[in-house]
């Protein structure tokens, strides 16, 4: 795959991440692939995910990979007052700062609050991310994506019913904490257009777990209750996983059109008139007996070609497959979401826009790759440079190639 440069929706936007492990390092990706320039700062010893292995491409893990494109990188030692000092005149020159360092870190550093901070930088856009914010009965905790998907009431309501709960596969909570931090800094960017002023925003991983578990919130808070139901869901029947004669099919009915027309197809159309099951209403309340009756017709199908039978009526539905087998797709091909570039591999940009499309300009980098370069492109003299790599305040890495 050749690197494209393309004209993008952020260009000229400098961003500053200095987050670690997953939501931060996303929200900064998102914004590096559409086209803003991201300088990631790293201590010496990187980011911890490089190590979130195996499998391990040129020393690092895809974890890392996955989530550091499109930046360049400079090792500095935060621990000392010159590395800060290098820090905070990077701060007068970029645009946005995305970080997770606990308050007291930054108060030892001399900043007060985020407040402090949006008064010596009155244009920066500050990006804060953390478990649970500053206040409150967890205030300052450490978050981690499985702890906030018990503590919120994610995982409860995630497994077979008959079984204990389950963490959701991925790092659910995490993942979408970063692609809210990168929506907050676009808000607070235009908001800037307007005023001419940044401003500080906070995003939590409790809060947003919160905010993923719809419809069982609004159930829960409007007289309902939260309910684990396996594969299948609290207020929409049939939306399930049915095996057929050779595989699973996940049957997803958004309204009775719907239905009529899936059971139209399975040979009994008459199911969908039984007052039994007419409306959504009735499914719900009788849910068990209506997954009987679709089990034993289903049994009856091939799975992809009920699959392609019932797309093609407009009913939705789709084969369970592994995830080697979703990346070998022909759509995936299509949608460009596997790429390569020499030994990288890669998910591709999945928000397309027309006149400025994303594009995975930078591989991911190694530590302290851009160290020098960064300092120069933002005024530091080569007497300075020097004295920073002598003193053991920045260090310089040469990346490895394939």
């Amino acid at each position: 795959m050749k690197l494209p440069i393309n004209s993008s929706s952020l260009d000229g936007l400098v961003v500053l991440d200095i987050s670690r492990v997953l939501a931060g390092p996303l929200s900064a990706q998102i914004l590096g692939d559409h086209g803003a320039e991201v300088i990631k700062i790293e201590s010496f010893d990187g980011d911890d995910t490089r190590g979130y292995g195996p499998p391990f491409i040129e020393g690092d893990a895809p974890y890392y990979i996955g989530l550091n494109r499109n930046k360049k990188d400079l090792a500095l030692d935060l621990s000392t007052d010159r590395g800060r000092d290098v820090l905070f005149r990077l701060l007068e020159q970029v645009d946005v700062l995305i970080e997770n360092f606990k308050l007291s870190t930054w108060q030892k550093w001399g900043i007060e609050s985020p407040a402090a901070l949006a008064r010596k930088y009155p244009r920066l856009i500050h990006c804060r991310i953390s478990g649970f914010g500053e206040d409150g009965e967890f205030g300052s905790l450490p978050g981690y994506d499985a702890a906030v998907q018990a503590l919120s009431g994610l995982m409860s309501i995630n497994g077979d019913p008959t079984l204990d709960p389950v963490r959701i596969g991925i790092p659910l909570v995490d993942t979408t904490t970063g692609m809210n931090a990168a929506m907050g800094v676009l808000l607070a960017l235009y908001e800037r257009e307007k005023s001419g002023r940044g401003q500080s925003l906070e995003v939590t991983l409790f809060d947003t777990a919160l905010g993923l578990l719809h419809p069982h919130t609004t159930n829960v808070l409007n007289g309902g209750q939260s309910a684990r139901t396996g594969n299948g869901h609290p207020n929409i029947v049939p939306y399930d996983l049915y095996p057929t004669k050779t595989e699973k099919l996940f049957v997803a009915i958004g309204n009775d059109r719907q239905f009529a027309l899936l059971c139209k197809e399975l040979g009994k159309p008459e199911l969908a008139q039984s007052p039994l099951y007419r409306t959504n209403r009735d499914r719900v309340a009788n849910r068990d007996s209506l997954r009987r009756e679709l089990v034993a017709l289903l049994s009856h199908f091939d799975g992809k070609t009920l699959f392609t039978r019932l797309m093609d009526l407009g009913v939705p539905c789709a084969p369970m497959l592994t995830v080697e087998q979703a990346l070998a797709l022909d759509h995936t091909a299509t949608r460009q979401m596997a790429l390569q570039s020499g030994p990288y591999r890669f998910t591709g940009v999945p928000i397309k826009l027309e006149r400025t499309p994303g594009a995975v300009r930078l591989l991911p980098p190694a530590i302290g790759e851009h160290s020098q370069e960064l300092m120069q492109r933002f005024g530091f003299t080569s007497t300075e440079i020097a004295s920073a790599l002598e003193a053991g305040i920045v260090q310089q890495r040469t990346a490895i190639t394939s």
